[in-house]
């Protein structure tokens, strides 16, 4: 077999040798006729000709190998219920759900709205789409009304399956008045709400609108539907960006390519395999969610893990507690959720039996070396980085020990994963540059499979804002910095956005954040740039302590952050020295983990953060004013 550099190479100078062979890995009901077209770039279909169907790769596949394997395991510590669903049992609950659907006019093309906390039914609706040709956009649970309101003018669904609540952390948060205010604000008119009713939250059902969930699945059950072959560049399901302005963009899924590229990165990348179990704590609102909680687990024939709770929940053990109870091979999770159980009790690693977990894999943020060590030494287990986006669907970057076992290093997500031609440009002239030098991480077109094929409803936004940001030549702008060194790892730097001008001199705010988080006392920072009369732009740096008792006084905090500053002359240089380091005890972040740093760039300026709809405790950016 080839190794990972030269499977890399083969996957973007042989396109359809390589991709032709890997495509075998799913089923097709109808074979392609062309691996890739590529005569309209930057767009590019897969597998042309091809019909398939994401629903039957990840469900009906498997009912004959072992009806009764475990397909989905759902686990709330909000709610304190844990139910098992065999192949047997997805497959007649997404066949229930796909004929409520069909009952009310939803068919091939049609968009169905999932707003949903993490409970089985949102699962089920997600594949039920995919079984009938529909096309799901699944939006993050609790999303405000606004948001959502426009997410629904322009995706226009015909249907959508929503819940009276979800719960956080305790919290219940309603679901359902705020789709009703959504509603309330849209141009569009949807056919039917279908509700699914927990008990979390009374509500008064809207005549003439709203449906039982229950009491469609009662009346559906024991029916099955049958799958629809859609064309392999059909669209599976649109996904909005968060934390874009103005008008959402809509990432815009396709099929087969979809299907191929997540069947071969279950293999080369997470080395998942038939019969073991996945867990990912993401959430199925964003991408990592959709393509590693719900189609590249099952399309995998694994059984996933589905968990409605937080990681601290009843305890910082409680997702190792899940490895031991379910055996779970692969894990996947945000350096986030990691830095969190810093603060928890470290014995908590070694409380359960983890001899099952092969790798914990991370990614959804840059993860800095202080917190890939203090995991990697607390489990004793390979802790792998990957690079990727919304629009990417999978990871650009990865170590891939499916192919090829190679060292990793921390800070580094690794290389190129095969069918993306990643570059490192220079922002001024497109051109592409060496080992060592920064740039701006960008992609030569076509994208591989599964990657977006557009941007729902407008193909010249999607052009101009992806593939026209370098100038000189079309790639797709990923709008990070990055470098690789002499050996061929890559490194990223933080957003093109993030970029902070201190006086001519252009520093990413990842290289200082990792300079912070490299003292022992840090669990996590966040550095941004402010605005300066003299400097154009200072850093100004906010670090939650490991430990905050013992730096209660004035005193003791500024000599930490002497200390912190020191530590950063040395690895970047004064250039790069925070103007001040303050301390506070959360940093603000969206539900997702990301952390709101142009909200906390306004309040530093004294300006109004603005939309703060995703922001997962509002108390800490009332910290970071109170701090400065």
């Amino acid at each position: 077999m080839l190794g990972v550099k030269a499977s890399h190479a083969q996957s973007i100078e042989n396109r359809e040798v390589f991709w032709g062979q890997e495509a075998k890995r799913v089923h097709w009901h109808t074979p392609f006729s062309q691996v890739v077209d590529v005569s309209r770039l930057p767009f590019a279909s897969w597998f042309v000709g091809g019909k398939t169907n994401l629903c039957f790769n990840a469900v009906d596949r498997w009912l004959e190998s072992d009806p009764d394997q475990a397909a989905l395991v759902w686990v709330s510590t909000e709610v304190n219920e844990q139910r098992t669903y065999t192949r047997k049992t997805l497959w007649q609950e997404v066949n229930a759900v796909a004929a409520m659907l069909q009952a009310q006019g939803v068919g091939m093309g049609d968009r169905v709205l999932i707003y949903m906390p993490m409970i089985p039914s949102a699962v089920f609706a997600m594949l039920a789409c995919a079984r009938l040709g529909a096309i799901h956009s699944v939006v993050f649970g609790g999303f405000a009304s606004v948001n959502l309101a426009q997410r629904i003018d322009d995706a226009q669904p015909k249907v959508i399956v929503t819940s009276d609540a979800g719960s956080r952390a305790g919290k219940v948060t309603p679901y359902k008045p705020l789709l009703d205010r959504a509603l309330e604000l849209c141009a569009s008119s949807v056919q039917a709400v279908i509700v699914e009713n927990r008990g979390l939250y009374a509500f008064e059902p809207v005549s003439g609108r709203d449906l039982d969930y229950a009491d469609l699945r009662e009346q559906h059950w024991g029916q099955e539907v049958a799958v629809q072959w859609v064309e392999s560049s059909a669209p599976s399901y649109i996904l909005y960006t968060s934390g874009t302005t103005g008008k959402p963009k809509g990432v815009q899924r396709d099929t087969g390519g979809y299907a191929v590229a997540l069947a071969t990165s279950m293999d080369y990348v997470f080395q998942g395999k038939a019969g073991e179990t996945f867990l990912c704590t993401s959430d199925i609102g964003w991408v990592v969610g959709h393509s590693y909680i719900v189609y590249g687990p099952l399309i995998a024939g694994m059984t996933t893990i589905l968990y409605e709770g937080t990681p601290v929940r009843p305890d910082g053990g409680i997702l190792w507690k899940l490895v031991e109870q379910y055996k779970v091979s692969v894990m996947f999770s945000a350096p986030t959720a990691i830095r969190v159980l810093k603060k928890q009790d470290p014995e908590l690693l070694k409380k359960y039996d983890l001899s099952s977990l092969r790798a914990l894999y991370m990614a959804g943020e840059p993860l800095d070396e202080p917190t890939a060590n203090w995991i990697s030494q607390g489990l004793g287990k390979p802790i792998i980085d990957n690079y990727w986006q919304t629009e990417t669907g999978w990871p650009i970057l990865a170590a891939q020990p499916g192919i090829e076992a190679l060292p990793t290093k921390f800070g580094s997500p690794s290389f190129p994963v095969y069918g993306f031609d990643v570059r490192v440009v220079d922002e001024q002239t497109g051109e592409d540059l060496g080992a060592g030098q920064k740039g701006v991480l960008a992609i030569v077109p076509p994208l591989p499979p599964g990657a977006m094929s557009t941007i729902w409803g407008d193909d010249e936004r999607f052009v101009s804002t992806y593939f026209s940001a370098v100038p000189n030549r079309q790639v797709y702008s990923t709008f990070d910095w990055g470098l690789f060194d002499e050996d061929g790892y890559w490194f990223i730097l933080g957003r093109t956005d993030d970029v902070i001008n201190v006086a001519g001199h252009r520093l990413g705010t990842r290289e200082i954040e990792e300079s912070v988080n490299a003292h022992a006392s840090v669990a996590e920072s966040a550095v941004v740039g402010v605005a300066d009369a003299l400097k154009g732009q200072v850093a100004a740096a906010f670090a939650v302590l490991k430990q905050p008792e013992r730096y209660t006084t004035i005193e003791q905090q500024r000599a930490l952050e002497v200390e912190i500053m020191a530590l950063v002359d040395q690895q970047l240089g004064a250039v790069a020295r925070p103007a001040r380091i303050r301390f506070v005890n959360a940093l603000p972040k969206t539900r997702s983990g990301k952390v709101l740093r142009r909200a906390i760039v306004a309040v530093c300026e004294g300006r109004d953060p603005g939309d703060l709809t995703t922001i997962e405790d509002p108390s800490t950016l009332e910290q970071i004013r109170e701090s400065i």
